[in-house]
């Protein structure tokens, strides 16, 4: 019988070993790389039965002493075959897997001691440059990053007796850039014998490039990307030929416990069988669609094109181009846009897969690298990576018009009958005209913020054993000002706190203590303690005298940290409040709502929708909504509001360790809020729920201006609970029932205002009682009371007690004058009272919007961009136009009344 004739396409012939074949008769050519792949045999492993798929020992352990296998981390059948696979298809002698690509790396680096030196290649995937930067700080190794596309930048950096290890990568990873490794492995051998060259062929895997081959002496794969296939498993591979780095690494494996499990090492057999078919697909796929983005005129990056840098090194080393490619569209924004407008490209750090993912490296896989680092190695922002899967190429490349159209990347040209591109100068120059207007989120707004404090009307101490407490806003504010800098410094301004102000060098902040968390996510439910002490022991370091100040600094240089290590923004933040500091009125939580704001809109991480536009072109009636009742304000989406309050709970969790949460949640959504912890009792359904119908209420607050202790005053109740469980209990369901009438008083739409005036006074009153009994008032709080009473006030403390405020309830019918006499007998006995109102708006932000029916314009609030730097100490002059100057010199009972001056505010 005549052979077949040689289908070149089909794929290259490699001299790779062959299976044994059934018949001695005629000896057998090489098999072909699919072939190989699909061809799952060790010859020294035949299947009892015959199994034509290797079956998984899903076992620990096995019996018997002296055999092949005793336990599973150190060996296993289904393992055992996998390597042999992964091996034959790499011409390697050895190959061993584990748990994913990244503990593959670990076990590769722990063949280093301290004092070693690696040289690394400058534009490495993002988790391998946070392990060189882990071992440079916690092993004593020496990590030089070079430009290793540049053969003779790695010469200066080999030396025989400290050149331990060079680490390469190519094509790089996002910016598809080619490693010569044959001529760097040859200039290794010679320079430093004893070097281990190490390559990382996760972008080509076996089938396309065998830096084996080309001199490097270990390669490892991410075996979760292309040899798996499907994004079903996570896995890593090495090979190498040297019996003696085989021996090392795999003394280290059995040590540490991450070899592959049995599951994962049937599944990734299963996937290697179709590793050829898969990447011949996907590769072709890329080859078109980074045909078509260079058509555009976008900088694409894909070592399939005709004009890319090292082509013909990679032709030379590798025999297929990958299906990984990259572009830049020239602004970040529009990137982003792109990827968001996205379908068929699902967003994903990955590649590898059958699906076809989109990401942008600089907020996702390389986010863990400092921006600087980024910028100095010539990583873009706007830089998107696809990775392209065995979807149709029309299908995928119309998704990826279409992201481009909706994104305005690219605009229908009539004249060429065609879409072409927008050029980012384009939209700069819109950009700059729509922030004339006053409508953008320029780097130059100013934002100004505040948020309400709170007080605790029933329910206090009884809250921290289960019963529901009813928390409600009050109108006493914080406010925040977040002023734009232009020296490369951010500070801040606690006029409340010691009148502190301090700044710092951003890039001297500890960013290499940051976990990115990637943009629209939220932070983790635990703080990050490496940051918090990073912080603590770095920038607050020399701030020991101003406690409070070092903790809210502490809050605001936190999130900050968290939030800005794309953007970086050079800003100040003023804080100032009408709210008592340390009176139990919510004054941190109120804060922490208005850094959190501040420190988002300044991230641009939430954004004001416009307001609603004229349904008319008649001008005397054309005018953006505002719906009478509530005179604009519920103008912030709940969706900001939720982020917002997640960001607030995180300072608020710095500044307190475990806070119940519902301190932020007043400040954010305002009105009133019923409070039950878990994992208690009393009917009370556990969670915070609104109030709904809460009606304004006129309120006196009184600041006693005497310390308390509130862990104290909460152990006191807990040990009188212990030893008087009966009596306490009893209390606790009482406070729980006056919690309950008061709701449903509150709610209650038959019951008119004096009724209800009258039931909460009552309810205040009875609460009281109960609070006297548990030991929480003071003599202070009981005079507020006696004093209030002459006055048929009903009164109680708020919140901890122990000194701290009082509550009084005021009828609508109070008179001003008596009020006024009210509060002169108050603060003749050293006590500060300050009359407002319960239940208003939560969160509040200055809009940057101007209605067109204003007839006069409010303030500015935008500061001319380069004109004014802000001072270095509070109160030098910095320009007349500049709003942080007013906003300092206010006094604190003109504060509210000059900012609702300012323009429109919107809240939740």
């Amino acid at each position: 019988m005549t052979a077949p004739t040689i289908d070149l396409k089909a794929g290259p012939l490699h001299d790779l070993p062959t299976p044994e074949p059934e018949s001695p008769v005629r000896t057998r050519k090489p098999y072909r790389f699919s072939t190989l792949c699909a061809t799952v045999e060790n010859p020294d492993q035949k299947d009892q039965y015959g199994s034509s798929s290797v079956p998984i020992y899903q076992s620990a352990t096995f019996k018997g002493v002296g055999n092949a296998y005793d336990y599973s981390r150190s060996g296993n059948p289904t393992r055992t075959h996998l390597e042999h696979h992964i091996a034959k298809i790499s011409s390697a002698a050895h190959a061993l897997t584990v748990a994913s690509g990244m503990a593959a790396l670990d076990i590769i680096l722990r063949i280093l001691k301290p004092g070693d030196e690696i040289i690394a290649g400058d534009d490495l995937y993002g988790g391998t440059n946070r392990l060189l930067t882990y071992i440079r700080a916690h092993g004593g190794v020496i990590v030089h990053h070079v430009d290793t596309t540049d053969s003779a930048s790695v010469l200066p950096f080999l030396n025989p007796d400290k050149t331990a290890m060079v680490l390469l990568e190519s094509p790089t990873n996002p910016l598809l850039k080619i490693v010569d490794i044959a001529a760097i492995s040859k200039d290794v051998k010679e320079r430093a014998p004893n070097a281990i060259v190490v390559v990382d062929n996760t972008m080509m895997s076996p089938y396309l490039q065998r830096p084996l081959e080309h001199g490097a002496d270990i390669v490892y794969d991410s075996a979760t990307k292309y040899l798996s296939g499907h994004h079903d498993l996570m896995a890593g591979v090495i090979i190498c030929n040297r019996d003696d780095l085989k021996k090392q690494m795999a003394f280290t494996i059995n040590s540490v416990g991450n070899a592959l499990a049995p599951n994962d090492c049937f599944l990734l057999l299963r996937g290697t069988k179709t590793l050829a078919l898969r990447m011949d697909r996907q590769q072709a796929t890329s080859q078109l669609v980074a045909t078509y983005l260079h058509g555009l005129g976008f900088s694409t990056h894909y070592p399939g094109l005709a004009d890319h840098p090292g082509r013909e090194i990679h032709g030379r080393i590798a025999s297929g181009n990958g299906a990984v490619l990259s572009f830049e569209t020239g602004d970040k924004e529009m990137s982003e846009r792109i990827v968001g407008a996205a379908r068929l490209w699902g967003i994903s750090v990955s590649f590898g897969c059958v699906n076809s993912l989109i990401s942008m490296p600089c907020v996702m896989s390389h986010a863990s690298i400092d921006p600087k680092i980024r910028a100095a190695r010539g990583l873009p922002e706007d830089l998107i990576r696809l990775c392209v899967g065995i979807e149709d190429p029309v299908d995928l490349i119309d998704d990826l018009e279409q992201a481009l159209i909706d994104a305005g990347a690219i605009a229908y040209n009539a004249q060429q009958n065609k879409y072409t591109r927008v050029l980012p100068s384009t939209n700069e120059e819109l950009n700059r005209a729509v922030q004339k207007l006053g409508l953008g989120d320029s780097d130059d707004q100013e934002w100004l913020v505040s948020a309400p404090g709170k007080v605790i009307l029933f329910g206090e101490h009884a809250v921290v054993h289960g019963v529901t407490a009813l928390a409600a806003s009050v109108d006493l504010r914080c406010y925040g000002l977040a002023t734009p800098r232009n020296d490369g410094k951010v500070s801040v301004h606690f006029a409340d706190i010691d009148n502190f102000y301090h700044e710092w060098d951003i890039d001297a902040l500890p960013w290499d203590a940051v976990t990115p968390i990637p943009d629209g996510e939220d932070h983790p439910d635990i703080l990050d303690q490496v940051l918090m002490d990073a912080v603590a022991a770095g920038p607050l370091q020399k701030l020991n005298e101003a406690p409070k100040a070092k903790a809210a600094a502490l809050a605001f240089l936190y999130i900050y940290l968290m939030l800005g290590n794309s953007r970086r923004p050079s800003f100040n933040f003023a804080a100032r409040g009408t709210l008592p500091v340390g009176a139990g009125l919510g004054s941190s939580a109120s804060f922490s709502t208005c850094a959190a704001t501040a420190l988002l809109l300044v991230n641009r991480a939430i954004t004001l929708p416009p307001p609603p536009q004229p349904t008319t072109t008649d001008p005397a009636v054309a005018a953006p909504h505002v719906h009478v009742s509530h005179q604009g304000r519920r103008f912030i989406p709940p969706s900001v509001a939720e982020r917002v309050n997640k960001w607030a709970f995180v300072a608020e969790k710095v500044l307190h360790g475990n806070p119940s949460g519902i301190d932020n949640c007043v400040a954010v959504f305002g009105g009133a809020l019923a409070y039950t912890r878990a994992g208690f009792g009393f009917g009370g359904k556990v969670g915070m729920h609104q109030v709904q119908g809460f009606k304004s209420l006129r309120f006196l607050l009184t600041n006693s201006q005497v310390p308390r202790d509130t862990k104290k005053l909460v152990a006191g109740v807990g040990a009188l609970k212990s030893s008087e469980p009966e009596l306490v209990d009893g209390i606790f369901k009482s406070i729980q029932s006056i919690t309950d009438e008061a709701r449903r008083a509150l709610s209650d739409p038959e019951l008119s205002r004096t009724e209800l005036l009258s039931a909460l006074a009552a309810l205040i009153r009875e609460n009281q009682e109960h609070l006297i009994t548990l030991g929480v008032s003071h003599p202070s709080l009981e005079t507020i009371r006696a004093t209030t009473a002459s006055y048929q006030l009903s009164t109680k403390l708020t919140g901890a007690g122990g000194g701290g405020c009082a509550v009084s309830l005021i009828p609508d019918d109070f008179q001003q004058d008596t009020l006024d006499k009210l509060l002169a007998d108050l603060v003749r006995e050293n006590f500060v009272p300050y009359p407002t109102s319960v239940g208003g708006s939560g969160l509040g932000i200055l809009s940057p919007y101007t209605p067109p029916n204003l007839k006069q314009e409010p303030q500015p609030q935008v500061t001319a961009p380069g004109q004014v730097t802000p001072p270095e100490t509070p109160g030098a002059d910095a320009g007349d136009q500049q709003l942080r100057l007013s906003f300092e010199k206010q006094s604190m009972t003109n504060l509210a009344r000059w900012a609702q001056d300012l323009g429109r505010w919107v809240y939740v």
